[in-house]
Order: C-alpha cells, then sequence, then structure tokens
C-alpha cells in the first residue's frame, strides 16, 4: 500500500483547510486509516481514524471541527478541518492498517498563523 497526502499550507487562526491521502496498492487488506499529526518538539499523536465500514474516531482536540470521510471509489480519504487554531500546526501525516501492519505516507505540513 502507497499512501500520498496533500493540502497542506498555511491559514489564519478560524481558517479551513482539507488534506487528501490518496491510496493505492493492495486496497483490499485495509481496515482503518487515519491522520496523526506531529508538532515541533512533540509526540505524534492521533487525529482521525475511519474504518472500512464507515465508523469514525476523533482525538478530543479534532472533535467539533475536524471531520474525517471517505471515498472509495478513488481510494481517498479526507480530513477537513475548520475553525484551525495555532496549536493545529503540525506535520499531518496519513496511515492505512492491515490485520498485518500499519503503512505511512509522508506528511504534509499545516501552518495555522495567529
Amino acid at each position: 500500500v502507497q499512501l500520498q497526502a496533500s493540502g497542506g499550507g498555511e491559514v489564519q487562526a478560524g481558517g479551513s483547510l482539507r488534506l487528501s491521502c490518496a491510496a493505492s496498492g493492495s486496497m483490499g487488506d485495509i481496515l482503518i486509516m487515519g491522520w496523526y499529526r506531529q508538532a515541533a518538539g512533540k509526540q505524534r499523536e492521533l487525529v482521525a481514524q475511519i474504518t472500512n465500514r464507515g465508523p469514525t474516531n476523533y482525538a478530543d482536540s479534532a472533535k467539533g471541527r475536524f471531520t474525517i470521510s471517505r471515498d472509495n471509489d478513488k481510494n481517498t480519504i479526507y480530513l477537513q478541518m475548520n475553525k484551525l487554531k495555532p496549536e493545529d500546526t503540525a506535520v499531518y501525516s496519513c496511515d492505512a492498517q492491515t490485520a498485518l501492519r500499519s503503512y505511512w505516507g509522508q506528511g504534509t505540513l499545516v501552518t495555522v498563523s495567529s
């Protein structure tokens, strides 16, 4: 499985961005896909996940502001981020989990200025 993330950039506080993660390869084995982020000097943390059947999971910091979705026809997941805050500044990466392992894509930088 190969993952390609895109959509990062710089936005002012209160603004919005939509991240995309396009997957290719053995898609049928993927159980969960998700977004993680890592801010400078901090550990990587989960932002949101979505299973292959649709249920989602969000970090408390993302609830009410971020929405994860998937387009199965395009093998792509999205992260719609609204009401962005400076503390959302981080490198965002997507992952895909099968029963055997996790796959990671390269990150995309999101910078939120105050």
